[in-house]
């Protein structure tokens, strides 16, 4: 395990709307209003054609590869995420969201491109003093949160 300490900033709430990329636009939010690290909670509706990690295609294979699902409809969504920077200082959205329809759910990283339908509803917390940065990790392939 590895760790450090952040304290809670200032608190966001925003209103992503129809058409949005979820993790385009929080990531752009958060360069606009100079967040560099945050924890986040969606609610809303996800649009069909939008795109979810859903895991590797081998569990403990050599080469990660990742799996893909196209929702093919609207999903409604609960999700909930971190932001932090990479190395050159961007921030970058790891989020996972569970997108349901009717009796079924799929859940996942929307990182791939989650389009937003009709509303999402976002709280972003943001963490201040924080350490935390994304560097790419040569055995995974992951960009892995070195706190």
């Amino acid at each position: 395990m590895k760790y450090s300490q952040a304290k809670p900033g200032r608190i966001f709430v925003v209103r992503l709307e129809d058409g949005d990329v979820v993790h385009e636009t929080i990531e752009q939010f958060a360069k606009d209003q100079g967040i560099t690290a945050a924890s986040l909670i969606v609610l809303g509706g996800a649009d069909k054609g939008s795109v979810l990690v859903v895991g590797p295609e081998q569990g403990r294979a050599q080469t990660i590869e990742p799996k893909t699902k196209v929702l093919d409809n609207v999903h409604e969504v609960a999700g909930t995420g971190t932001l932090f920077p990479d190395e050159k200082g961007e921030p970058v959205l790891h989020m996972h969201m569970a997108c349901g329809r009717g009796f079924s759910t799929v859940t996942g990283c929307a990182r791939n491109g989650v389009k937003v339908w009709q509303v999402m509803e976002v709280i972003l917390q943001e963490l201040v003093g924080s350490t935390g940065v994304r560097r790419p990790d040569p055995v995974t392939g992951f960009d892995l949160l070195i706190p």
